[in-house]
């Protein structure tokens, strides 16, 4: 059976990526645009495993039985309509027995399946060295800015300008605040979140610039890489500000999915317990049931955002004393054309 190490500039080779690992597997993290097939269902791996430290010889007899069963039933179903000289790349963890046996199977019938050599875990490996290297190779303009004051907006507006971004809140599904959860979208693990960001460094030119949101290491629960961060805090900044009424309606759009689900909203609201008094926060759950959006908006940038802003260290930006003064309208229905502005200034 002949093996294969493929890179993602080899995807062309192969009509489908086949990962036979469990479901629980692949939600935790996959080869984009991978097709989930499992050998194993997430109970039958766990089964196969609990036998094979009584019996080795028992447990390969039962796994070969449960993957005999669950590829006739992927041959019924999920591949049915698969036509003669089909080109699967198939992986599971290491590349052993389930990308296997799925791939001599595919092979016996006619396709032209390859087995991915090393599996997930020589691509894990592969992910975390990308995540290392690249990012050194980029040249970062980062958004500098108190919240509010529409970077991400900005952001948007310069990728609609024909400009490279790198938009890591979206990979990260999260708004990058203790108060930036999205209601009812799950953040991805960290290893699907590194796999979506080597994905996204891997399709940038390095010979134009990219434009990022200045972050911390952490945006929710996943962290940045940090040859990642060392480049963002060697690159040129760009200082975003607003007016204080631009940046109190931003914050009312920006929190308008939480104010249709209050008590979500206080449920956020009371984990900034320790950084504010119970009586500061008293009022801030008020206004949400009053519906006092506006007056809670302006209460957030002033007694939270703002000092939290002033607290944080920016000296890991070399280059923000340099940076280029950029007032942002986030409001306007001029975005892009503000997004041109500033790369005009920028040269």
């Amino acid at each position: 059976m002949k093996h294969l190490l493929v890179g993602l500039d080899r995807r062309d080779e192969f009509d489908d990526i086949i990962d036979v690992r469990t479901p629980l597997e692949y939600a935790d993290d996959h080869i984009p645009g991978a097709l989930n097939a499992p050998v194993f269902s997430n109970e039958e791996r766990a089964r196969v495993g609990t036998l094979y430290r009584q019996s080795p010889f028992e447990a390969t007899r039962l796994g070969a039985a449960l993957a005999a069963r669950n590829i006739a039933r992927h041959l019924d179903t999920t591949f049915a309509d698969r036509a003669q000289g089909w080109r699967p790349l198939i992986y599971c963890w290491r590349g052993g027995k389930r990308s296997g046996s799925m791939t001599v199977m595919f092979n016996m019938i006619g396709w032209r399946a390859r087995q991915l050599d090393g599996g997930y875990k020589t691509y894990r490996r592969a992910t975390l060295e990308a995540l290392d290297a690249l990012p050194a190779g980029l040249r970062f303009v980062v958004l500098t800015g108190p919240t509010g004051s529409g970077k991400t907006r900005l952001l948007n507006a310069l990728q609609q300008a024909g400009a490279q971004t790198l938009d890591l809140e979206a990979l990260a599904a999260h708004r990058g605040s203790l108060l930036g959860a999205r209601p009812g979208v799950p953040q991805p693990t960290q290893k699907r979140f590194d796999t979506l960001l080597a994905a996204r460094l891997r399709e940038l030119d390095a010979s134009g610039p990219v434009f990022v949101e200045a972050e911390s290491r952490k945006i929710g629960a996943v962290a940045l890489p940090a040859a990642l961060l060392a480049a963002m805090h060697q690159g040129a900044c760009v200082a975003v500000s607003a007016s204080p009424e631009d940046r109190a309606a931003f914050l009312r759009q920006d929190y308008a999915q939480l104010l249709d689900d209050p008590a979500a909203f206080k449920s956020q609201l009371q984990r900034l317990v320790g950084l504010h008094s119970r009586d500061t926060i008293g009022g801030w759950l008020r206004m949400v049931d009053e519906g006092s959006d506006a007056d809670l908006a302006r209460e957030l940038i002033d007694k939270h955002y703002d000092p939290a802003y002033a607290r944080s260290s920016h000296a890991h930006f070399t280059r923000l004393p340099q940076a280029l003064q950029v007032v942002f309208r986030p409001n306007d229905n001029d975005l892009v054309a503000q997004a041109r502005a500033l790369l005009a200034a920028l040269g």
